[in-house]
């Protein structure tokens, strides 16, 4: 989740020259789809007792969504990325709120506010590591695709790549705004690199998800807890409180 919601916004400022604003906004399919599937996994839950397909499907979904976003090129359209980010957001949805269900019916009731508190902890624990990671790939593929790219660029147009400022690689990486300021063909050699780049963040982030494929089916289900279990449960801690 953490992934996505900085790596999209990233490519559509980058690569399809969306202001920050912009891009932010354009987020609003992929929480449209964890949203929508959050409710309708909630209600599906509550009417069955059954949680664990739906991180199995989750996961299966998200897999998808990661993939698709690495096809992603310069010129592809908007509704194709939004489609893509509603795909991923909904197979978030399946996997986010039923894990803490999951997690909160496997333990009594007074470890409950600890459990959760954990699983908040290490989902941000995760997310941390994972922008932290993802960023790290985005910066040293960009660095090798720009120097391929230039290389390339000098093979073809030799005379346009030898007016550019040598330090440009190196600026690119840490200013995006430069690339306005580029002409024609060394914009399309940049934006390219980039594209490149995130191409291999996506799929690095692939083999992630499809790992938490294989966790989700090793989850044990349990009969979830109803209220009767819980009232019971509070009266009994509060008993033990007591004594």
């Amino acid at each position: 989740m953490f992934g996505a919601i900085i790596m999209l916004p990233l490519y559509l400022q980058i690569i399809q020259g969306n202001s920050a604003t912009s891009a932010g906004l354009k987020l609003i399919p992929l929480m449209l789809g964890i949203l929508v599937f959050t409710v309708t996994s909630g209600r599906m839950i509550t009417k069955t007792g059954k949680y664990k397909r739906y991180p199995v499907v989750g996961t299966v979904i998200m897999s998808l969504g990661i993939f698709l976003m690495s096809t992603a090129k310069v010129n592809t359209p908007y509704w194709q990325i939004a489609i893509f980010a509603v795909i991923v957001g909904g197979g978030l949805g399946l996997c986010m709120q039923t894990i803490v269900i999951a997690l909160q019916n496997a333990v009594d009731f007074k470890d409950l506010g600890i459990a959760t508190s954990s699983n908040t902890f290490f989902r941000t624990l995760g997310g941390a590591f994972g922008t932290a990671i993802f960023g790290t790939i985005l910066s040293d593929r960009l660095t090798q695709n720009l120097k391929s790219e230039f290389s390339d660029l000098g093979t073809t147009n030799p005379d346009q790549l030898g007016a550019l400022d040598p330090s440009l690689v190196e600026t690119l990486a840490n200013n995006t705004q430069v690339i306005t300021t580029l002409p024609v063909q060394v914009q399309t050699a940049v934006l390219e690199a980039f594209s490149s780049s995130f191409h291999t963040v996506f799929l690095a982030a692939f083999p992630v998800v499809a790992l938490a494929f294989f966790f989700a089916i090793a989850l044990e289900e349990k009969p979830l807890q109803d209220s009767a279990g819980h009232a019971n449960a509070r009266q009994d801690a509060a008993g033990e409180a007591l004594g």
